[in-house]
């Protein structure tokens, strides 16, 4: 995807401090008071335009929701639509999900989404895919024991990379769907990309996996 540069995102990103969070490493472990709620809390890794976690967060406005997404011209978007709707459930950040550990304690997020990432082809970029290993154990830092990742993608290869990923990491899936949409459940919240591959007859893939809590 080709990035169009918005040199005004990131101060009207910075307006927003209801919506965007500037400095989010200063509430790591104290999410709940920036939500001013118990709530569970789900990031989703990669959010693009905010269809998916805004979705997610219109269905469960008991769940609060963070959107990552790195590119500051995509994240504006979802800024600018909570500025349109407002959803008191949600906050963006723009930040790199390798440092993830810097904004969120240990167990403080208890699910995560990855959404139709970037499945990185060539071999030699493999430690870049949002299912290598590395990036495995920074989802599982800040996620509870038996924490879950939710993970869908019209990319095959990238899908069998992330199950053999997963599996050699020792995670185990709850479930696995090979063309969700065939039978799709009512709640499935679809993504911009979902929906554009779906409507070119591109079986979507689908998997819910776990990780096994550390003796």
């Amino acid at each position: 995807m080709r990035l169009r540069h918005k040199p005004w995102a990131k101060e009207y990103m910075e307006a927003q401090e209801h919506v965007f969070i500037t400095h989010p490493e200063t509430l790591k472990g104290n999410w709940k008071a920036e939500f001013n709620n118990d709530h569970p809390l789900f990031i989703e890794v990669g959010s693009g335009k905010g269809q998916f976690v805004l979705g997610m967060a219109r269905q469960f406005p008991d769940v609060n929701f963070i959107a990552i997404e790195l590119f500051e011209s995509v994240a504006v978007s979802i800024v600018q639509k909570l500025v349109e709707t407002p959803m008191p459930n949600v906050r963006v950040l723009t930040v790199d999900a390798k440092q993830l550990v810097d904004y969120f304690e240990a167990g403080e997020v208890d699910r995560v989404y990855l959404n139709f990432s970037d499945p990185w082809p060539k071999t030699r970029h493999a430690k870049r895919r949002l299912t290598y290993k590395t990036f495995l154990a920074t989802y599982e830092a800040v996620l509870p024991r038996g924490g879950e990742i939710h993970f869908k993608t019209d990319n095959r290869g990238l899908f069998e990379y992330s199950l053999e990923s997963m599996s050699q990491y020792g995670m185990y899936f709850t479930e696995i769907s090979l063309d969700l949409h065939v039978n799709e459940p009512a709640d499935n919240v679809r993504t911009e990309y979902e929906e554009r591959f779906s409507a070119m007859g591109q079986p979507i893939y689908r998997m819910e996996a776990a990780f096994r809590p550390k003796i």
